[in-house]
């Protein structure tokens, strides 16, 4: 397989419009990093469960010390050149896209623009009630922890022309619980995110992709964003094509097979803009851009947000956010009663919730390494699975972006924790090589 590596230990962080890493001398690094390297290398090239391509970096005391790329970001099949994965690849990161999302959205708690207890009627301009729960409010809070009573069932994205006002008002639609109301009971819900989404259009007249290159991306430095087709050409070029070997329709595998593509085919063709732009009205229906899982971003700059998190809101001398904010996003709003009386797993994990995120505590069945009792979120679309997750007290941290199964991931579930076990050897190889320091 034709790599693209770069990886690097001990190093600072530098500006912001700098990489996350330096440059690694010539002949630098050591047996850590090299057996680092080698396992991850090993994982993406595993013949009997292949991976496209393959972003990394992780944290230690608040510093990062790995960065790494493997695979390729284009797979042509031969008709056309591979192109190698690379410290710079942007991925459609999927679900971390919420916690981004949830960053943006706090910016505006911050400035008063948003009350996370108000009614979002208000914001709306119209009135979003449960038709079965008529009578109880629903707020940014229960969006933000997926207890709203929203449902993905009647679809999460509709083109811009359409209304979402017209959608989630329909009570004929699968749109809503009726099992219990706002607050009561988590079902994991992508809706909620087009609705706060929608929500910080209004209340600030922006378009949502605009509004958060405004809020977070651009004071961050980051050449990332929720409509591709904006961004600048070398960045466009640099997204990684998500692959699997099956069809985009199909959910038969063919291990055997070529790589298909899935989604942010840019090899091909430019990425263009969700249609129906023109003459579109900010706060009508934000998700054409996808709140819920739309970001292209690099871990590298995955990275960058992290750190910001764990240095408490600040970035090159000036504060993004208020301490208490990250506190009040990264406290526990909702933990699983252990008997299904106030959630639904739905096939996903029953992980505590914060605001916008997840809680991956140490303890088998929700830990995402032994050891590693984390913060942050998952994401799983198209073929490309992602975790963020970090120790926000000791300060370390890992990002990882894989673009791409060969394989049914869900034949191969972790063995010690609640990923798949491919996502599991890398998570593990990272804080064992990485944040512990660990050789053999």
């Amino acid at each position: 397989m034709n790599h693209g590596r770069r990886s690097l230990l001990g190093m600072v962080m530098l500006g912001a419009m700098e990489p996350l890493l330096a440059a690694m001398p010539a002949g630098g690094g050591g047996a850590v990093q090299r057996q680092l390297d080698t396992e991850l290398a090993a994982i993406v090239d595993d013949p009997a469960y292949p991976l496209a391509s393959l972003s990394v970096v992780a944290m230690r005391g608040g510093q990062p010390v790995y960065e790494g790329a493997f695979g390729r970001r284009f797979i042509g099949n031969g008709a056309l050149p591979d192109r190698p994965a690379t410290p710079a690849t942007l991925y459609r990161i999927a679900s971390i896209s919420k916690l981004v999302t949830t960053l943006g959205l706090m910016r505006l708690v911050d400035d008063g623009r948003v009350d996370l207890d108000a009614d979002v009627s208000g914001y709306l301009g119209f009135t979003l009630r449960n038709p079965h729960f008529p009578a109880q409010a629903i707020t940014l809070r229960h969006l933000l922890v997926h207890t709203s009573s929203l449902r993905d069932d009647g679809g999460y994205f509709w083109p811009a022309a359409t209304a979402l006002k017209d959608v989630v008002t329909l009570a004929a639609l699968p749109t809503w619980s009726t099992l219990a109301g706002p607050g009561a009971y988590y079902t994991y819900c992508n809706l909620g995110f087009g609705i706060v989404g929608t929500i910080m259009e209004r209340v600030t007249g922006e378009r949502f992709d605009r509004l958060m290159a405004r809020l977070v991306l651009q004071p961050l430095g980051l050449q990332a964003g929720y409509n591709p087709a904006e961004l600048p050409k070398a960045a466009q070029a640099n997204i990684a094509t998500i692959y699997r070997k099956r069809a985009v329709d199909s959910e038969a595998w063919a291990p055997a097979g070529p790589w298909i593509a899935q989604v942010d085919d840019v090899g091909t063709h430019p990425p263009t803009p969700p249609p129906g732009l023109d003459g579109y009205a900010p706060g009508t229906n934000a998700t054409p851009f996808s709140p819920t899982g739309g970001l292209r971003i690099a871990a590298r700059d995955l990275g960058v947000i992290m750190r910001m998190l764990m240095a408490g809101g600040v970035h090159g001398g000036q504060r993004l956010l208020q301490g208490a904010t990250l506190e009040r996003m990264f406290a526990r709003h909702w933990a699983y009663d252990g008997v299904g009386g106030n959630g639904n797993p739905l096939g996903s994990i029953l992980s505590p919730r914060g605001l916008g995120n997840a809680h991956y505590p140490d303890r088998p069945g929700l830990r995402l390494a032994p050891g590693f009792d984390a913060v942050g979120h998952l994401g799983d679309a198209y073929g490309l699975r992602s975790v963020f997750a970090m120790d926000r007290a000791r300060g370390h941290g890992v990002v990882v972006l894989a673009g791409g199964t060969g394989f049914d991931v869900a034949a191969t579930p972790g063995r010690e924790t609640a990923l798949a076990r491919y996502e599991e050897r890398i998570v593990a190889a990272l804080h064992r090589r990485a944040i512990l320091g660990l050789a053999d």
